[in-house]
Parts: C-alpha cells; sequence; structure tokens
C-alpha cells in the first residue's frame, strides 16, 4: 500500500565533522520541490551540499548537488521507493567538516539522515482522489454545498451560469456513496460531468 507523511520529519546527523541535516515532507509535483530546495539554499548560504529525492505524482528525481554521483540523491531516492512513500520531498543540507567520507560512507550518511527523518514523521496512508463537476438548480445550491463538507471533500470551484456548476475533489473510495447522497438530496435535480482521476 502507498504511504505519504501526515507529519514531516526532521534529524541531525554529525558524521566526522560534517553536519546533515535531514528533512522530509509532503509535496505536490516537481515545481513545488525544487521551490522548498530553493528556500534551503537561502536558509543555509553556508552549506556545502543541498541533496534532495523526489516521489511524487509518478515524477521522481534524485539530486546529489556536487556530491560524487549516486552517494546522495540516488540512496535517498530507493530509501523513499523502499517505504512505498508519494507525494514526498527528501532533503539533505550538509555542511562538510574537512574529512572525506568515501562513496560508502556517504551512501550511508544520506541514507541514515533520511531513515531517521522518516522515523521522526508520521506516515499515513495514499488516499487517491478524483474530481468530479456537476451542474445543479441555484435552489439546491446550499444542500450540495453542505453535502461536500459533510463527506470531507473540498470545494475546488463554482460558475454561477443558467445553474450552478460546482467542481470537487473527493476520495475515490467514497465517490459512488457522494453521488447517489447528493442525487437523493436534490431529488435527482443535478448532473454530473464525467470524473477525472487526480
Amino acid at each position: 500500500m502507498q504511504m505519504t507523511l501526515f507529519r514531516p520529519g526532521d534529524s541531525e546527523l554529525l558524521i566526522r565533522k560534517s553536519r546533515f541535516i535531514g528533512h522530509v515532507r509532503t509535496v505536490a509535483d516537481r515545481a513545488a520541490a525544487q521551490h522548498a530546495v530553493a528556500v534551503l539554499r537561502q536558509r543555509h548560504p553556508g552549506a556545502a551540499h543541498v541533496c534532495w529525492a523526489l516521489l511524487a505524482g509518478g515524477h521522481s528525481a534524485a539530486v546529489d548537488d556536487g556530491e560524487p554521483g549516486g552517494t546522495a540523491g540516488r540512496p535517498m531516492l530507493d530509501l523513499l521507493r523502499h517505504q512505498q512513500l508519494d507525494g514526498v520531498l527528501a532533503t539533505v543540507v550538509r555542511y562538510y567538516g574537512g574529512i572525506k567520507l568515501g562513496t560508502g560512507g556517504l551512501v550511508r550518511a544520506y541514507t541514515d539522515c533520511i531513515a531517521q527523518a522518516l522515523l521522526a514523521a508520521e506516515k499515513k496512508p495514499l488516499e487517491r482522489l478524483c474530481v468530479l463537476r456537476c451542474s445543479v438548480p441555484y435552489a439546491s445550491e446550499g444542500t450540495v454545498r453542505r453535502g461536500i463538507d459533510a463527506a470531507g471533500a473540498q470545494l475546488l470551484g463554482v460558475q454561477h451560469a443558467a445553474e450552478v456548476i460546482l467542481t470537487v475533489r473527493i476520495a475515490v473510495g467514497v465517490q459512488t456513496a457522494f453521488i447517489a447522497q447528493m442525487r437523493d438530496a436534490t431529488q435527482g435535480r443535478l448532473a454530473w460531468s464525467e470524473d477525472f482521476g487526480y
């Protein structure tokens, strides 16, 4: 079962005078990951390396940021894959302590740093979402909005035209029951357009 993070996690290791600061957090996509890494670079201008790995929505990345190839980003990415995580960014900021660790030492350091951060994080099952769109008479808009809240869904958008068009993000597991409840609550006066995975 795929998992994601409910709460982020941090770690800090000191290995042969080098300081490794690890962090794992949720991100939606590569652009959000790159932004988070840019913020880290600003916060740690004296760091020798800001290495990162990403698994989000079918996209992956493993960035060594000047460390020898395959010693930082790839081990972190392998750890995210091994734990079946998605929507997660792993970052390690390294302050070089003047003693070389060798390729094996670097792999262990980056892996251990992210492993510790993942132990501190709280995980949850990854919930697959879909987006639904419905049109409903103005008189039933309040009923549908209350149903969206009750289902734990998220209202993404509302358009007011001849009827009200609502766009909703909801968990795939409750989608069918939600549609049936809304049809009953509005006495069949709403029309659903085709949903698409999210």
